[in-house]
């Protein structure tokens, strides 16, 4: 079915039952806000798909700037409008029960009060009524429905009514709920990522080491909604952390160096004791021309590249190993992760980091003896309910966790948010971060 497929199928089947849901039942027929709210949505429906297909349609990055801010905000908009739609359907289908009861109540009670209206009103009242109104005939039609029909078609107004009030109401409700949110994660966004400061303790850790700082970022995803600012503030503030190394795990970027270079350049005035490091994420295999450039531009910037490949942390007289290895989306390619290869021959009684894009990965770290893991990938499922998702996936949403390790121990692995988003400029439960973990022995 292809990519491209899979996201109109779901942009039509959402887009249905937004109409179905937001605008047809809290509209008429045949009016006016009807056919704009349609319109609107088929609009906004074709906007996403040319946002999403942008780089497979070769649009070019000036061309996605346009389309991408409009796009990814009604993405962010429309995920909400579901979300808040489904949530308001358990209210929506007991006040709609309610209405239609009393109003079946009210049909089934009709008859009674007209019989008894009948026999209390004297016939010659009746017929009078009825001559005044326009004729003997007529008056013995009217004795015998108990009411005008004006007055028949009257009854049956209110129910309409509430229903579409109901419709009306929970539609208005939808809608401030997902203005909301998205507004609130638009400000979590673009607002300065949390320095979250963790403790972690290595078992193997030399004693001299202890203390040593470590900061962690990833998932930056350089892009068309990213200005050079965005690099630049992220580079302020791990500075500002003075860690003894900086670890870049995946994913910094949606598009090639002639894209995108200019972004990146920020990154030259990293600061640590021993260096900075990068390894690939999946997003990096995405690009036009592949991960191997940005490898190079990123040498140019001073930072270095672990490609299934390790450094030696020296340390007050003692060592860490930090590794490094490729993400599994290389594999297509025959460029990805080889632990072996990454670990192979080293010191096994001092520990090793391993910085891995993604934390699936951690179960083969764990089977190679590594003491933590350093990754990204999930954004903390970036926007809430997602993370309830990501363990469908990957073994951790966020923070700190382990898995027992062979040889006896854990492995433990520590899950970043990452610094920025991808798609819509958009984080709710999941704020952007930078971290700082200090290694105790």
């Amino acid at each position: 079915m292809g990519f491209v497929g899979m996201i109109v199928a779901a942009v039509v089947v959402v887009h249905a039952y937004l109409w179905r849901r937001l605008v047809r039942a809290s509209t008429t027929p045949g009016s006016r806000s009807r056919r704009v709210l349609t319109w609107a949505l088929v609009v906004l429906a074709v906007l996403m798909v040319v946002t999403f297909g942008g780089s497979r349609l070769g649009l070019g990055m000036d061309v996605e700037r346009v389309v991408a801010w409009p796009g990814y905000l009604w993405l962010a908009v429309m995920f909400y409008l579901f979300v808040f739609g489904l949530v308001m359907e358990v209210p929506r289908a007991v006040a709609t029960f309610v209405v239609s009861r009393r109003r079946r109540t009210a049909e089934a009670a009709a008859p009674a009060e007209r019989a008894e209206e009948e026999e209390a009103a004297p016939v010659d009242e009746v017929v009078l009524a009825g001559a005044a109104a326009g004729g003997g005939a007529t008056a013995h039609g009217t004795a015998t429905t108990g009411m005008p029909m004006t007055e028949e078609a009257a009854a049956g107004t209110p129910a309409i009514d509430r229903r579409l009030f109901i419709s009306r109401t929970a539609s208005a409700v939808v809608a401030a709920g997902a203005l909301a949110t998205v507004g609130y994660g638009v400000s979590k966004a673009l607002g300065d990522p949390v320095i979250e400061r963790v403790p972690i303790r290595l078992p193997r850790l030399d004693p001299r080491m202890n203390g040593l700082r470590i900061a962690v970022v990833s998932d930056i995803h350089l892009g068309p909604l990213t200005g050079r600012g965005h690099t630049e503030r992220i580079v302020r503030m791990i500075n500002g952390l003075e860690a003894d190394a900086v670890t870049i795990v995946g994913d910094l970027v949606d598009g090639t160096v002639a894209e995108l270079g200019r972004l990146a350049t920020p990154l030259r005035s990293l600061e640590s004791r021993y260096g900075a490091y990068f390894v690939t994420g999946n997003h990096e295999y995405y690009t036009a021309e592949g991960p191997q450039e940005w490898i190079e531009e990123l040498r140019s910037l001073g930072v270095r590249s672990l490609r299934n490949e390790r450094v030696e942390i020296r340390h007050a007289g003692a060592v860490l190993d930090l590794a490094g290895v490729n993400d599994l989306n290389g594999v297509p390619s025959g460029d990805g992760p080889d632990l072996g290869k990454a670990l192979g021959g080293r010191d096994v009684s001092r520990p090793v980091v391993l910085m891995a894009h993604q934390p699936v990965q951690v179960a083969q770290a764990a089977a190679h003896g590594v003491d933590l893991q350093l990754s990204g990938h999930t954004h903390g499922g970036q926007m809430a309910p997602f993370n309830l998702l990501v363990p469908l996936q990957q073994p951790v949403v966020a923070g700190l966790a382990s898995v027992p390790r062979t040889g006896g121990g854990d492995t433990q692995v520590y899950v970043t948010r990452g610094a920025g988003f991808w798609g819509p400029p958009v984080r709710v439960g999941a704020p952007p971060e930078i971290t700082l973990i200090e290694l105790r022995a």
